[in-house]
């Protein structure tokens, strides 16, 4: 599930102007019909079912957590869909970044021409400044940075340069196995969820936020011995917001970005390993840590026997503002007896910190060298 935590979440029976503002943003992406919903007895719009299902519509498709409810990644999402490439000068803020899908429409043209503008993940930053700035001073236009009337001609006439793979996705998995097998010195952010006031999902006394912080000390124990330098996002009383923690990974200058989560659920059935990593479903996504995320959850479930429930990718900010690969790790459901008991053995959990550290040392080692999953140990050292 993504982090939605400081606006007051707009879900069914709501109303007001901020319900007016998401209705009219459902509508103008063509999820509403103009006539639907009608205003109660003061005029204001509600949050009725109609509204609900367009919104969890447009979380399904846009890689979010599907709750029908608009928390604020949801909220952001809507905004930034309205736009369109072409509606607005596009350029590079500091202090503002401008996000929207016209800043994704220009990120992926970019692309498809050969240009590095980073990650096609809808914000504006430096490398998206840099690409564009390349691309107008190779054809003649003035070469200030913002994209207007003049870019985008030159950006419609121009077919795609480049076929089978983007650049600087390719370049990105290639520069870790060129970079070497080692991890000494490799930065590695791991980051435990929850945490404070905020426990997580919960079964009697055990609590999410205390086994996903124990499972990132044993991560980070296993990491160090390896040779890497690890930071921890929290101790037991921080709980900080989805921006704070990539922040701080994104300060780190990290290599890596895991995020650890359990998860819970109604359903008796509900069991098992999934990863997340930064994608929207329609082919914009994060090679490597799509790569990253397939590996830990296979060693995950090979070395403790849970239920394998695949990769996903998602537009969860934690997910998207990460500057490095960032993948996050829900590594069983508390809520589920079988994997609650396993969760709570200490030697699970040095399981679990043991298959991160297998899959950060295959993401670094040439096909030829990459190991079985399951069974990568780390060496001795002498």
């Amino acid at each position: 599930m993504g982090s939605e935590s400081s606006m007051q979440p707009l879900g069914p029976g709501s109303r007001g102007p901020a319900v007016a503002d998401v209705r009219a943003a459902l509508r103008s992406l063509g999820l509403l019909a103009p006539a639907d919903g009608i205003p109660d007895d003061d005029g204001a719009e509600v949050y009725d079912q109609a509204t609900e299902l367009a919104v969890r519509h447009f979380q399904q498709v846009r890689g979010l957590s599907v709750d029908g409810r608009v928390g604020e990644e949801t909220y952001r999402a809507l905004s930034e869909a309205r736009w369109s490439l072409g509606d607005r000068l596009l350029h590079h803020d500091p202090e503002r970044p401008m996000r929207g899908d016209d800043v994704t429409g220009l990120q992926e043209r970019l692309l498809e021409l050969g240009y590095d503008a980073g990650r096609a993940d809808g914000t504006f930053g430096p490398e998206t400044e840099t690409g564009l700035r390349t691309f107008q001073r190779d054809y003649g236009l003035t070469a200030d940075g913002t994209c207007g009337p003049a870019t985008l001609r030159a950006l419609r006439q121009l077919g795609r340069k480049v076929t089978g793979g983007r650049p600087q996705l390719l370049r990105q998995s290639a520069s870790f196995v060129d970079s070497g097998p080692h991890l000494i010195g490799r930065r590695i952010v791991v980051d435990p969820g929850h945490g404070g006031d905020d426990p997580g999902c919960t079964s009697g006394e055990t609590t999410e936020a205390d086994l996903v912080l124990d499972l990132a000390r044993r991560i980070e124990g296993q990491l160090a011995a390896a040779g890497a330098t690890v930071y921890l996002t929290r101790g037991p009383d921080q709980d900080p917001t989805a921006a704070e923690r990539t922040r701080f990974a994104n300060d780190a200058r990290a290599d890596l970005f895991v995020s650890l989560h359990l998860d819970a659920h109604e359903s008796e059935h509900a069991r098992g390993v999934a990863s997340y990593y930064y994608g929207t479903g329609s082919g914009t996504s994060s090679t490597v840590g799509e790569r990253f995320a397939d590996l830990v959850r296979r060693e995950v479930t090979a070395r403790t026997g849970m239920l394998d429930l695949g990769g996903h990718p998602k537009t969860w900010d934690l997910l998207r503002m990460s500057r490095m690969p960032a993948v996050r790790l829900d590594c069983g459901y508390l809520s589920h007896p079988v994997d609650r008991l396993l969760l709570l053995d200490a030697r699970v959990r040095s399981s679990v910190a043991s298959a991160v550290l297998a899959a950060v040392q295959r993401l670094f080692l040439p096909a030829d060298a990459d190991p079985p999953t399951g069974t990568f140990v780390l060496p001795s050292r002498v």
